[in-house]
C-alpha cells in the first residue's frame, strides 16, 4: 500500500529536521537492493548544499541516498534516459547537450529572425510577426522562452501555449495574432532543439513528464533504483512534481514531504504550490507541527506575527507599537543608506550584537545600496557579505579586464576596444605577484589609473582589425611613467604578443584557453580573492568553455548532411560575424550574472548579511536582528520577483484575462507570506530604515508606512 507522509508547519517549526527523522525510520524498516536510493529533493541549489550538510550531520552515513533539486533530477534523468526517448520519439542519437540561458537566447533570436516582421515568410508562409508594442526584441525572445518554462513546470505541452497566453492577456497587450505566432515560434524552437540534440530546462522537463515518465521501460527501471521520495518544502516545487509523486506512489514507493504555508517563495519563477497542495488530501498521514520548536531562541512571529499583518492588511487599522520593532528615517534615501550603516555599527561597537547576527534585507538590493553599506561598514572594520548579487557579468572589472584581451590577440574585433577599456585593463592586470596575502589586487596594482590613461592615450593603436599596444617609447614624456608602470606595461605586451603567436601556431585552440591563462597569469598567481570576485571569474570560465563547445556542435551540424541545420543569421542580434565577437556582444549586454555553480552554502559567519526579501527567504536564513530597508517602498506590495504572465501556467487560472483586482489578492497575500516568515527568522529586533524620498524623488508611501509611524526611533 503505498504511503504518502505530509509534514506542515511554520517557518522553522523543525520541518527538515522531522523529514530527516522519517528518512531515518524508511530505510530502517526497508530490505532493499543494494543500487537503489532514495531520492531526496530539495528546492534549489543552495538548499540542496545546506540539506546535504545537514543529512551528512544527524543520518549514518550508511543510509543510501541522493540529493537533486527538481530541475537537475529532470535533466539528468533525460540524459541518462536519451536512448529510450530516441526510440520513441525518433530523436538525433547523438548525446544531447545543454543549453545555458545565455545561449538558448542567443541562438532562439537567431532562429526566430524572420518572425520578428509583420508578413514574413516561415516555411513558405506568411507569418503575422511576434513583435510585442514596447517590447525590444531581447525582451520578446526572453519572456516568450520564459512562458516555455512556465508550460513545461505546470505539465502542459507547448503546443497549448499559444492559445492560453492569447485568452489570458489583457485586452489591448497585443493583437491576439501575436500570441498565436508566439506559440508556434516556441514550438519550431523546441522541435529545432531536439533535432540537434540540444536541451534547455524548458525542453527536458517537457520531455520527461510527457515521454519518459509514461514509458513503461523507464517505470520498470525506477522500482530498481529508487526505495522512496522525500522532498523537503514542497511549496517551492513545479507542478510537474506531482506526476513524479504520483508515479512513486503508484509503483508502491512511499513518499514523504514537507510543507511550509509561509514560504511559497518561488511562486511566479515556476513553482505551483495550489497544484501540489491537494496531495495534502491523499496523504496517508499529516503532521502538523506547531508553532515554536522547543529551543531556547523563540522567533518574532509567535507574539508579534498576528497583529503586525491584520494591522499593516487592514486599511483602517490603527497599528499599536511594537516592543521589538524600531524605525532608523531619513529625508532622503542617501542619508538613509548612512544612517542604517550607522546604526548598525552603533549597535556592534556597543556590543549589542555581532555582524554576523545582522542581516540587511529589502525588496530591492541596487548596486548603490550595496556599495555604500559595505564601505560605510568597511570604515568601521565591518565585514559585509553580499548574499547572491547578481549583477551583470561585466559589471566586474576583473571580468572586463580579462575581456579586453581577447581584440587584442584575435583580429576583427577592434571595433569593440576604446581608450576606456585599455586603461582599465592595465590598472587591472598589473598586480605585482610579491606582497602581502591579506592584501587585495587593488593593493598590489603597479600601474595606477593616471599613468594608465596616459599608457592608453599614447601607445594604444586602435585598428579594426588588430588593433595593438605600442612601445612605451611612443609616449614622449615615458621616462615620467616610472620603471615599476614600465616593467609592467611592457610584460603584458609581450604576453599578449606570445599569444597572438600561439594562436597562429594553433596552440592557443580557443579563447577560453586564453581567458584561463589570462587568469592564472594576472589575478591568480597564488593570491586569495574574495569569493565575490572568484565567483564572478568562475562563471566567466564557466560561460565560455560552455559557448564554444555549443560552438562545436553547431559547426560539425553545418558539415553533416543532417537535416538539423543551425540558423546561418546567428550574428544578426549582435552584428558579429565571429564567434569570438558574438561572445563579448554576449556579456556587455549584461545577460549573463556572477553566478556559477554553487560550491558551498552562504557562510553565516561573514558578516552583515544584505539581502535582497526574495533571496534571503530562498536561502532559509535566520538571524537574530533584520533591518527592513526601504520600508516605505511599494516594492514590498507588488515586488518584481515572478516572470512575465506567469498566472496564466497556474492551475487555479480561470481561464480568462488576469484582472487587476486578482493581481492585488496576489500581492496581498504575498505580502502576508512575507511578513510572517520574515518574522519567523529573526529573534530579537527587527529595525525599519525608512526613507521620506525614493530615489527617484517621489515620496515613498507603501503598505508598510503604517508600522513605520507607529515605531520610536531606534537608539544602540
Amino acid at each position: 500500500m503505498p504511503h504518502l507522509t505530509w509534514i506542515q508547519g511554520p517557518t522553522r517549526s523543525g520541518k527538515t529536521a522531522r523529514l530527516l527523522s522519517h528518512l531515518r525510520t524508511l530505510a530502517a524498516d526497508q530490505k532493499h537492493p543494494t543500487e537503489a536510493v532514495f531520492l531526496v529533493m530539495a528546492a534549489n541549489g543552495d538548499n540542496r548544499l545546506a540539506l546535504v550538510e545537514r543529512i551528512a550531520a544527524e543520518l549514518p552515513p550508511s543510509l543510501p541516498l541522493t540529493t537533486a533539486t527538481p530541475a537537475g533530477f529532470v535533466q539528468n534523468e533525460v540524459i541518462l534516459f536519451w536512448p529510450l526517448l530516441v526510440e520513441s520519439l525518433g530523436l538525433s542519437p547523438q548525446f544531447p547537450m545543454k543549453l545555458r540561458p545565455e545561449k538558448e537566447q542567443e541562438l532562439a533570436t537567431a532562429l526566430w529572425q524572420p518572425w520578428f516582421q509583420v508578413g514574413a515568410m516561415v516555411k513558405d508562409q506568411p507569418t503575422g510577426g511576434i513583435a510585442v508594442p514596447g517590447w525590444t526584441t531581447a525582451q520578446i525572445v526572453r519572456r516568450s522562452l520564459d512562458f516555455l518554462q512556465l508550460a513545461a513546470a505546470a505539465g502542459i505541452p507547448a503546443e497549448d501555449i499559444g492559445s492560453m497566453v492569447m485568452a489570458g492577456m489583457p485586452p489591448g497587450t497585443a493583437p491576439p495574432e501575436v500570441w498565436q505566432t508566439i506559440g508556434t515560434a516556441l514550438v519550431t524552437w523546441r522541435d529545432w532543439c531536439l533535432q540537434g540534440g540540444l536541451l534547455t530546462y524548458a525542453i527536458a522537463m517537457e520531455l520527461y513528464w510527457r515521454h519518459l515518465l509514461p514509458l513503461s521501460a523507464y517505470r520498470d527501471r525506477w522500482q530498481q533504483r529508487f526505495l522512496g521520495v522525500v522532498a523537503d518544502d514542497l511549496d517551492e516545487y513545479p507542478a510537474m512534481v506531482g506526476r513524479v509523486i504520483a508515479t512513486a506512489l503508484d509503483l508502491d514507493c512511499p513518499v514523504a514531504v514537507s510543507w511550509n504555508p509561509q514560504g511559497q517563495v518561488r511562486l511566479g519563477v515556476g513553482a505551483d504550490p495550489q497544484a501540489l497542495e491537494i496531495w495534502r488530501h491523499q496523504s496517508s498521514e499529516v503532521i502538523t507541527l506547531p508553532e515554536e520548536p522547543e529551543t531556547p531562541a523563540h522567533s518574532l512571529a509567535a507574539t508579534w506575527a498576528e497583529p503586525i499583518v491584520q494591522g499593516v492588511l487592514d486599511p483602517i487599522a490603527i497599528l499599536e507599537p511594537v516592543e521589538p520593532m524600531a524605525v532608523v528615517q531619513a529625508t532622503s534615501r542617501g542619508e538613509l543608506l548612512r544612517r542604517t550603516a550607522e546604526a548598525i555599527g552603533a549597535a556592534v561597537q556597543a556590543q549589542q550584537v555581532a555582524p554576523r547576527d545582522i542581516a540587511v534585507i529589502g525588496p530591492g538590493f541596487d548596486a548603490i545600496a550595496r556599495y555604500s553599506l559595505a564601505e560605510i561598514l568597511a570604515h568601521q572594520g565591518i565585514s559585509v557579505a553580499s548574499l547572491n548579487d547578481q549583477r551583470p557579468l561585466v559589471s566586474s572589472p576583473l571580468v572586463r579586464a580579462v575581456l579586453t584581451l581577447l581584440p587584442l590577440v584575435y583580429p576583427g574585433l577592434g571595433r569593440l576596444l576604446d581608450r576606456d577599456a585599455i586603461a582599465e585593463m592595465l590598472v587591472v592586470l598589473s598586480q605585482s605577484p610579491q606582497g602581502d596575502p591579506q592584501e587585495t589586487w587593488m593593493d598590489r596594482v603597479q600601474i595606477d589609473p593616471v599613468r594608465a590613461e596616459l599608457i592608453a592615450d599614447h601607445c594604444f593603436r586602435p585598428d579594426p582589425d588588430q588593433p595593438d599596444l605600442l612601445a612605451v617609447t611612443e609616449f614622449p614624456r615615458w621616462d615620467r611613467l616610472g620603471y615599476q608602470a614600465t616593467e609592467a606595461y611592457e610584460q603584458l605586451r609581450q604576453w599578449i604578443a606570445a599569444q597572438r603567436q600561439a594562436r597562429q601556431q594553433r596552440l592557443l585552440t580557443s579563447p577560453v584557453n586564453l581567458i584561463d591563462r589570462a587568469i592564472q597569469t594576472f589575478l591568480w598567481r597564488g593570491s586569495i580573492l574574495p569569493y565575490d570576485q572568484l565567483a564572478a571569474l568562475r562563471e566567466l570560465l564557466e560561460t565560455a568553455q560552455h559557448f564554444w563547445e555549443v560552438e562545436s556542435r553547431l559547426r560539425q551540424q553545418r558539415r553533416s548532411p543532417s537535416p538539423f541545420q543551425p540558423p546561418d543569421n546567428a550574428a544578426s542580434a549582435s552584428g558579429e560575424t565571429s564567434p569570438e565577437g558574438r561572445f563579448l556582444s554576449l556579456l556587455h549586454q549584461g545577460i549573463v550574472t556572477a553566478n556559477p555553480y554553487p560550491v558551498k552554502a552562504t557562510d553565516p559567519q561573514q558578516g552583515v548579511t544584505l539581502s535582497t526579501v526574495f533571496q534571503y527567504r530562498s536561502q532559509r536564513l535566520v538571524h537574530p536582528w533584520q533591518f527592513w530597508l526601504d520600508a516605505g517602498s511599494p516594492r514590498w506590495l507588488t515586488g518584481s520577483d515572478e516572470l512575465f504572465g506567469y498566472q496564466l501556467f497556474q492551475q487555479n487560472w480561470t481561464g480568462r484575462p488576469w484582472t487587476l483586482e486578482s493581481v492585488e489578492q496576489a500581492h496581498e497575500a504575498r505580502l502576508e507570506r512575507i511578513l510572517r516568515d520574515l518574522l519567523g527568522r529573526t529573534t530579537e529586533r527587527v529595525v525599519l530604515c525608512h526613507s521620506d524620498l525614493a530615489v527617484n524623488g517621489q515620496e515613498q508611501a507603501g503598505p508598510l508606512l503604517g508600522l513605520v509611524l507607529a515605531q520610536g526611533d531606534f537608539f544602540p
